[in-house]
């Protein structure tokens, strides 16, 4: 069985991320080298032990972020897959592996109602909805959704 945190699927690794793995999480993820916001996140998330990436043909495919900043609750607050490594099932991965880390007995995410990718993923791993928020970004209403977990 898998450790809480890292697991090996198929061709690809997730594990936690560590210091050292902020450069390649960057080139993964090009809105990390203009948004002050996220490279904190990752950074605080990296030193908590509640960010993992997973690896893929030798590098970094995409990385996920756990906080508790949503009312005390467990939150996926960021899940990243690089564009060339989507739909292979690395957003899959990194959700598995979190649910798996989780401290409480379920989990929150949320994403734009135009991320009709990620809306997908969530409802194929079993998310249901659970709200909306408005005005966060004009005309795209960000959807709050909820994963019971067993304890």
């Amino acid at each position: 069985m898998a450790s809480l945190l890292s697991m090996t699927r198929r061709d690809m690794q997730v594990r936690l991320a560590a210091t050292r793995d902020r450069r390649a999480i960057a080139e993964c993820d090009p809105g990390v080298a203009d948004n002050l916001h996220r490279r904190e996140l990752i950074d605080a998330a990296i030193a908590a032990r509640h960010c993992w990436v997973v690896e893929r043909a030798g590098g970094v495919a995409g990385y996920g972020v756990l906080t508790t900043n949503f009312f005390a609750r467990d939150f996926v607050e960021l899940v990243f897959v690089a564009e060339a490594e989507r739909r292979k099932g690395v957003g899959d991965a990194i959700l598995e592996t979190i649910e798996r880390a989780r401290r409480a007995d379920r989990l929150f995410t949320s994403t734009n109602e135009s991320n009709a990718a990620m809306r997908a993923l969530l409802a194929r791993r079993g998310y249901t909805p659970s709200g909306t928020i408005l005005n966060l970004d004009p005309g795209d209403p960000e959807l709050v959704f909820v994963k019971f977990l067993r304890g």
